[in-house]
């Protein structure tokens, strides 16, 4: 696998762990977060597991449901030297 590829999953698997915790910080099943996004609960399990590429709609859907920004949704997901 190239650096490339490792670095995408590196970031999806930071993103399923921030959306587990900002789920769990609010006492919701990962059924209850789904079906207030309409979303499927295999999918949402498999985006905490970084197993899923989110499109940009998904992650406004998550992040409504989760009562955040976007911003929020992303706190902590990328390292800021990335950024640079």
């Amino acid at each position: 696998m190239n650096e490339k590829n490792r670095n995408n999953l590196d970031v999806l698997n930071q993103l399923g762990k921030r959306v587990s915790y900002l789920r769990k910080e609010r006492h919701l099943s990962q059924l209850a977060l789904a079906l207030e996004c309409g979303l499927s609960k295999s999918y949402l399990s498999d985006l905490e597991r970084g197993e899923r590429n989110p499109t940009l709609k998904v992650l406004n859907r998550l992040a409504q449901g989760l009562g955040v920004t976007l911003e929020e949704l992303f706190r902590g997901v990328v390292p800021l030297e990335q950024l640079l």
